[in-house]
């Protein structure tokens, strides 16, 4: 994705999304495919400011009406965070997980419940959701006719470690990494089944533990109490105690009154330590007070007055953490409005999310719910300034690699080149979302880079342009504003971008491309620079920043290529950076009236600096490519590998010669994605054969794999009956590969 087309097949997407029974689960479990190649691993972020391990931390829970409905043809509401949908095990999509995990963020999965009380005995339960309550815990039901072999003397409910295993497997499988367990339905076993359940979450963890690693997660919600009953708490008490210590979090419901947050506090604190010394051991930080952005009895009556139940739970100093609950209140409250677009929700989820982009940009707090105290505010907050600013994992860890995309688009360019033209509707895909420059929105913080402004200074002003890119979807456009002047004038200006975590001593290379449209209002050079980032608008002379020379190729469209080499100088282990431009733009004789002066980005990448032996990095490649028919479709596989240039000779001199022979470049480079394209296999020649852009890789969370649905094919290859297929790789540097390291497959097309 995206692909080219309306109409698509749904098995252009992933695969069985959700399960409605636990015994559609174990349907689909005893089958259960390989593990999802095109999903791409949890890397943690690396902890570089020492106070921000007190503060509070943001989990986003979606609840999107109708569930997850979006059309790869039809740009929709996208995020990166959190999903959260009413089946009994709902799996967040790969895109998804993959966008949250290429900024450092989990992706967890929702167990739910949402029985129909019944008054029954403990051993029996009626209809399929109680049924389910009671079968989570002891377990998949056999065939045959069974039972002990001696009646216990004491019936309790036996907990089986079935689901617990088989759950773990599915988030190993899909490449997730946990939990949230809503259990919204009355127990009727009562303290039996509570205490049943809360061995069953234990077990959970454990599985969890050993199938997807030390990070996942097990976050419990707010809901039944020790007697089973269905109690809504709306904070951690005594009653709700004995499901959070098997967690790894806790979730509180939305409706507290302005005090609970801090006896939340007060209560964790006042717990014997040894309740919470698992490893890890509990913080404040675990325990993630509700807040409901639809303003469902939540205190500040949600929209832009969710800020001020986020003034209560303060996560930056009394450093307890914020669920977020329903934030796609910003698309379906507009969603059905005259005039909606994709550009007025954007502005409209900025706004909650980074507050009002000027001072007439005027933020409509809602009035406080009828009957809740008169509780006093200050102006709206926006969300991002509840909590401290975490960049992407280090590159160290896992390539940076942003093309500015939200995950939706209007078009698909390849080194600038436009390949397709989506439908009015545009795409959707969240497999190809990237940072959009932390550091941009809602205005870069620009300095100038010689010395105090004279005047007024320049003012920048960021957008998402989704018709000139470079690779993917968009690009991030930069309007600068100068003041305007009677004479002719000069400026240097810093404008940050983005921010990286940093190992300090290690050497990294940034690369960056960018566009200046010709004929504009001033003259501009540009420089590519990075800057510790608490310290960004200083001189700084604790990072070393050296210019690389680039590849000079032809340009397509006026886009322009910078490198830098940068390392940083400290004995601190890890930095936070910025990266940014360094704009120098000769201003003439300007008017107030003067046009802004647009600079585009199209990528940015950040990774370890290879060896200067050229011969020892490896250059990634395709092997070979395969076409299966499916379902009279077709899926097109292929295969990938590493090879390295040739070296003439060895050097070694004796056998104790300590110098190798070789060295090989450990940092590999990976592939985003994917562009397929197909020829008319019947042209005469291969200059005759024009070729027309298919799709994109990674929208089933397969690696190598592509679904050739025939509504992806266009119109010029409609009749032919022989196609050329061509898999063409982009690393995770934002390299397209080269012809000779691309790969075709020549198939019958049936007509």
């Amino acid at each position: 994705m995206p692909l080219n087309g309306t109409n698509h097949s749904k098995l252009v997407l992933d695969d069985a999304p959700f399960f409605k029974t636990l015994a559609e689960f174990d349907e689909w479990a005893d089958r259960m495919p390989q593990e999802l190649s095109g999903v791409l691993p949890y890397r943690a972020r690396r902890q570089s400011s020492p106070g921000s391990s007190s503060q509070g931390k943001l989990l986003l829970c979606h609840d999107y009406k109708g569930g997850y409905t979006e059309s790869p043809s039809a740009r929709s509401y996208t995020f990166n965070f959190w999903s959260f949908s009413h089946h009994r095990v709902t799996i967040p999509p790969s895109g998804w997980t993959t966008a949250s995990h290429r900024q450092g963020v989990k992706m967890l999965g929702t167990i739910l419940k949402f029985c129909v009380p019944m008054i029954v005995n403990i051993s029996i339960f009626e209809g399929q959701d109680a049924e389910d309550c009671l079968r989570l815990l002891v377990g998949r039901l056999p065939q045959s006719k069974t039972g002990p072999l001696q009646t216990p003397a004491q019936r309790t409910i036996p907990v089986s470690s079935h689901y617990a295993k088989r759950l773990a497997q599915l988030a190993r499988q899909r490449g997730f990494d946990g939990y949230l367990l809503n259990f919204e339905c009355p127990l009727q076993g009562n303290i039996e089944q509570t205490r049943a359940l809360s061995t069953w979450i234990a077990l959970l963890e454990y599985e969890l533990k050993r199938e997807v690693g030390p990070h996942s997660e097990v976050i419990w919600y707010d809901s039944v109490i020790v007697d089973g009953r269905l109690r809504w708490q709306d904070r951690l008490n005594s009653v709700n105690l004995p499901f959070f210590l098997p967690s790894t979090g806790f979730f509180t419901n939305y409706t507290w009154p302005r005090e609970f947050p801090s006896l939340t506090a007060q209560y964790f604190l006042s717990i014997d330590s040894q309740h919470l010394a698992r490893s890890p051991p509990k913080t404040l930080q675990d325990i993630y007070v509700g807040v409901d952005v639809w303003g469902r009895g939540s205190h500040g009556g949600g929209g832009f007055g969710a800020y001020k139940a986020m003034d209560h739970i303060d996560p930056k100093f009394l450093g307890l953490s914020v669920a977020l609950f329903g934030q796609a209140w910003s698309w379906e409250t507009e969603q059905d409005k005259e005039g909606f677009t994709w550009e007025t929700w954007w502005a409209h989820e900025r706004k909650l999310w980074l507050g009002p982009v000027g001072p007439n940009d005027i933020v409509q707090i809602p009035e406080p719910p009828p009957g809740q105290p008169v509780c006093e505010h200050g102006p709206y907050t926006p969300v991002t300034s509840f909590f401290t600013r975490k960049p992407p994992p280090d590159p160290l860890d896992l390539t940076f690699y942003t093309s500015f995309s939200p995950g939706v688009g209007t078009a698909w360019f390849v080194e600038g080149a436009k390949v397709m033209d989506a439908t009015a509707s545009g795409w959707t895909d969240l497999h190809k979302t990237t940072s959009i420059g932390d550091l941009a929105w809602p205005h870069p913080a620009i300095s100038s880079e010689l010395g105090d402004w004279e005047e007024t200074p320049p003012s920048v002003s960021p957008g998402i342009c989704m018709y000139d890119a470079w690779m993917g979807g968009s690009s991030l456009r930069l309007d600068v504003t100068l003041p305007p002047s009677d004479d002719d004038s000069f400026h240097l200006i810093w404008i940050p971008i983005q921010s990286l975590s940093v190992t300090s001593q290690q050497s990294y290379d940034v690369n960056l491309v960018y566009k200046v449209p010709p004929h504009g209002p001033a003259e501009v050079d540009m420089g590519l620079s990075v800057k510790l980032f608490d310290d960004c608008d200083e001189e700084v002379e604790d990072v070393d920043v050296t210019s690389l020379p680039v590849e000079d190729r032809p340009s397509i469209g006026g886009w322009t290529h910078l490198a830098v080499r940068i390392c940083v100088k400290s004995d601190t282990p890890r930095q936070t950076v910025a990266v940014g431009l360094i704009a120098g733009i000769a201003q003439e004789e300007s008017s107030s009236n003067a046009k802004p002066l647009s600079l585009y980005l199209g990528q940015l990448t950040a990774f370890p600096s290879p060896p200067s032996d050229l011969s020892a990095i490896s250059v990634p490649q395709l092997l070979w490519a395969d076409y299966q028919m499916h379902d009279g479709a077709g899926v097109l596989t292929w295969d990938v590998a590493q090879s390295l240039p040739p070296i003439h000779g060895l050097s070694l001199t004796s056998l104790e010669d300590p110098q190798p022979a070789w060295v090989i470049d450990t940092n590999n480079r990976n592939f985003l994605y994917f562009n397929i394209y197909v020829q008319d296999g019947e042209a005469s020649s291969e200059s005759a054969r024009a070729s027309w852009f298919v799709g994109t890789s990674g929208l089933d969370g397969r690696g190598q794999r592509f679904f050739v649905d025939p509504a992806c094919l266009p119109a010029q290859v409609g009749t032919s009956k022989k196609l050329r297929f061509t898999i063409e790789g982009v690393t995770d540097r934002g390299e397209r590969l080269s012809r000779d390291r691309c790969v075709f497959v020549d198939v019958e097309h049936p007509t």
